[in-house]
């Protein structure tokens, strides 16, 4: 009889965390994400960085926060100038997260990079985040995207809506 309702409690405990965990996932995928979008929008270009592709602006291994590129998560280098309007992003700190929209389509990104972008772009998209915009990777730029951060810490990159 103990086995059971102990079997019982715990079955109900995993029940109430992955109906969390899917509630949860669900907020933050849904359109609804627009809401908690802080700030004004910043809109120019955006492209994709790797940081080791051999070329002209060859970077490191790792991010300005200091976790290690990984172009398979949905993340993104935010220009240097708008390191404040992002939370900072610095080494060590929580990341900050941002929508990213363009050609019809919305994406969460984690803003775990700065850097001295060219001129007329606001973000560098990783390979993940910018396959999203552009699957076949042949524009290299993407014009009209806005970028919003997103206000608070705990949001799970990927497509929106």
């Amino acid at each position: 009889m103990l086995y059971r309702s102990g079997a019982a409690i715990c079955g109900a405990v995993l029940a109430l965390a992955f109906s969390v965990t899917v509630a949860r996932s669900d907020a933050v995928h849904s359109s609804a994400v627009v809401n908690a979008a802080s700030g004004d929008a910043i809109v120019g270009a955006a492209s994709t960085y790797n940081p080791f592709k051999p070329g002209w602006r060859e970077g490191g291994p790792n991010t300005a926060s200091g976790e290690r590129y990984d172009p398979s998560v949905w993340a993104a280098a935010i220009k240097t100038s708008l390191r404040q309007k992002f939370g900072g992003v610095r080494y060590g700190a929580r990341p900050k997260y941002a929508l990213v929209e363009a050609v019809g389509k919305k994406v969460i990104v984690k803003i775990n990079d700065v850097g001295p972008l060219t001129p007329g772009r606001i973000i560098d998209l990783n390979e993940r985040a910018m396959r999203h915009f552009d699957p076949s990777l042949q524009r290299g730029v993407i014009y009209g995207v806005s970028v919003r951060p997103l206000s608070g810490d705990y949001w799970i990159p990927g497509p929106v809506g």
